[in-house]
């Protein structure tokens, strides 16, 4: 049972009956008595005479995944097995990150129909969202007061990352279709394959002009080479404290999330074997033996659960859980937050070490409002901000230089330019026959 504001208004209204009666010369209190049971009764008939939330039936309609930020189209449907028509309002138990709209909806269900409410979502944060319940509420004709049910009719969505670096995966394919034979490469490298033959033309490189064709044709005949396939990049993506800082709209996590989906497109077109492994000091999400089409909603559905987690990564595992992936000559790429010299020491202290065969890119989120407090000087307070900023950006570059010597590339850019810089140099290792 419940009651509306119709019933408060309804007690309130006794004040009147009352100050008459006062002037009549009868009890007060009999009178307030008599009003406020009488308010209680009307209710009490209200109650009895609203349909049964009981004999409803329930259901949903939901996607089972979402993508972040974007709406979700959800209903629910009542019903009504009931010999009375419902008056309703109804509550969907979603969780504020869910988006929902906080306002009941209203029902009208005449006996032996079915309505549908429309309940549009619109995810605010990555991971599982669920409903456990609806709550249905039945108002009497005199809208005092009803009756009301909890229908355990279970939802829930999985919301992907927001993949928003998409954006920038035209440019590089068209990049990667020159790569990929539609224009000659000039250099050969260790990491080209051989492609076809064609007739040599003023401008094309000597040293790829094959003579036994030459001899056979009677004409000079080139060999094009195109960037080797079935490589294998390998995505780490750290999920320790450093990672749950928050830059700009999100967390640091959720930038290495869109950098990872936009190389991994790009290398799965590009025809190589994309690995992917979330780690702090277990795995916390793994892919691998995925390719061509299932790859990326492989990746996103692993992604969408998996947040930061408050303890040091174990960079030991991490790259220990690596060669369990591959043996084979990969390109590694790390994405962290290694910005400071103390909390660094154990990731340099288990880096990989760099081959021929096996390159790593070591990738950070940056903050850029770092860079901007360095260069006030306005007060006293932005210059003691300004030194801590420039102390923030010499460490970064500390460890930058530290990973350059043991091997590695860094590269370090805010969440919006971060993606794409890797895929750039996913491109560029590919043009120069390193991968």
């Amino acid at each position: 049972m419940f009651v509306t504001g119709r019933l408060a208004v309804a007690i309130a209204l006794g004040v009147l009956p009352l100050v008459l009666a006062g002037l009549a010369g009868y009890p007060p209190y009999a009178v307030a008595g008599a009003w406020v049971g009488l308010c209680a009764l009307l209710a009490g008939l209200d109650v009895a005479l609203a349909a049964s939330p009981r004999t409803v039936t329930v259901s949903r309609r939901v996607p089972a995944r979402a993508r972040l930020g974007e709406p979700v189209p959800v209903s629910v449907a009542v019903h009504n097995h009931g010999q009375r028509t419902l008056h309703g309002i109804l509550r969907d138990a979603w969780q504020p990150t869910a988006g929902a709209d906080p306002a009941r909806q209203t029902l009208l269900v005449p006996s032996g129909e079915r309505a549908r409410v429309a309940i549009p979502l619109l995810p605010r944060r990555r991971g599982e969202l669920v409903s456990e319940f609806v709550m249905l509420r039945s108002r009497g004709p005199l809208g005092l007061a009803g009756r009301q049910a909890r229908h355990a009719v279970r939802g829930a969505i999985r919301v992907l990352p927001a993949f928003s670096s998409r954006k920038h995966l035209p440019s590089r394919l068209a990049r990667l279709r020159e790569l990929d034979g539609n224009t000659s490469i000039q250099v050969r490298g260790q990491g080209t394959e051989f492609d076809s033959l064609r007739e040599y033309v003023r401008g094309d490189d000597v040293r790829s002009i094959d003579w036994r064709a030459t001899a056979r044709a009677g004409t000079t005949m080139l060999r094009t080479w195109r960037p080797e396939r079935d490589r294998h990049v390998v995505i780490i993506i750290d999920t320790g404290r450093t990672a749950a800082a928050r830059v700009g709209d999100g967390t640091r996590v959720d930038a290495a999330l869109e950098a990872a989906l936009l190389l991994a497109a790009l290398a799965s077109r590009a025809g190589d074997h994309v690995h992917l492994l979330m780690y702090d000091r277990v795995v916390r999400g793994r892919v691998t033996g995925v390719d061509g089409t299932g790859l990326l909603p492989a990746l996103t559905d692993a992604m969408a659960p998996v947040h930061a987690r408050l303890v040091d990564t174990d960079w030991h595992g991490a790259f220990a859980a690596v060669r369990t992936l591959t043996t084979r000559p990969s390109l590694i790429v790390v994405l962290t937050a290694q910005d400071a010299a103390e909390s660094a020491r154990a990731f340099l202290g288990a880096f990989p070490n760099a081959s021929r065969a096996t390159t790593v890119l070591v990738g950070s989120v940056t903050d850029d409002d770092i860079a901007s407090l360095a260069q006030q000087r306005g007060s006293r307070e932005e210059v003691y901000l300004a030194a801590a900023a420039e102390r923030t950006l010499s460490d970064a570059e500390n460890v930058a230089d530290a990973i350059r010597r043991a091997g590695g590339e860094a590269i370090a850019a805010d969440p919006e330019a971060l993606p794409p810089r890797i895929a750039d140099r996913y491109l560029e290792l590919k043009a120069a026959g390193r991968l």
